[in-house]
């Protein structure tokens, strides 16, 4: 049996940084974006199946979202005011992107790769499930600029007014309901949770 590299590529997702552009306050790599996106798309595929008369696999939902940057070990992460610059750009991009996808395809087993076609080829993500994890991968990117801009970074206000204009669009009420259910407390510092934890508790 041949082995494969595929799961080395994948540790390599650590190394690779988000907003290269960008002076930084905390660092932030792919791999734990990733993580970060897949607990929001899990719960934004209950919200959608429970809250909004959807009826989609929450299990596929998050583990879509755990590869959705899977090809970033190959191209790296391009800026997003780079990568939609211009129409030319976006579109060699997107190409490389399907290359780099179908590269890592290929270092799978091939007993295996009918199991990953559905995770490492954008192609293949039905438009509900990409909707989900498109709609949690703009909440990470929110959440992240939310933290720079509060730590006094203004390199982030433009991103963070231009992500919240594309939450918007995207006119999703899962989206809404998430938002107002978990994103109040994101900037509470710690001793801001305990005590609200020990305030609600106390009741």
């Amino acid at each position: 049996m041949q082995s494969s590299r595929f799961f080395a590529y994948l540790g390599r997702l650590k190394w690779i940084k988000r907003w290269g552009l960008k002076r930084n306050v905390e660092e932030e790599n792919v791999m734990e974006h990733s993580w970060q996106v897949a607990t929001i798309a899990h719960a934004l595929a209950l919200i959608h199946n429970n809250d909004c008369g959807g009826n989609v696999d929450v299990d596929r939902v998050v583990t879509t979202a755990l590869f959705h940057d899977v090809s970033e070990i190959i191209t790296g992460d391009l800026p997003s005011p780079v990568k939609y610059y211009s129409d030319k750009i976006k579109n060699a991009y997107k190409e490389i992107e399907a290359v780099a996808e179908q590269e890592l395809l290929s270092m799978v087993p091939e007993s295996l790769q009918p199991h990953y076609h559905h995770l490492l080829l954008h192609s293949e993500v039905p438009v509900a499930i990409n909707r989900l994890v498109k709609g949690a991968d703009l909440i990470s990117a929110y959440q992240k600029c939310q933290t720079e801009t509060h730590a006094g970074n203004t390199e982030f206000k433009t991103a963070l007014d231009d992500l919240e204009r594309r939450l918007r669009e995207l006119d999703m009420p899962e989206i809404t309901i998430f938002m107002s259910l978990f994103n109040e407390g994101y900037l509470m510092t710690l001793d801001e949770l305990l005590a609200e934890h020990d305030r609600t508790h106390t009741r």
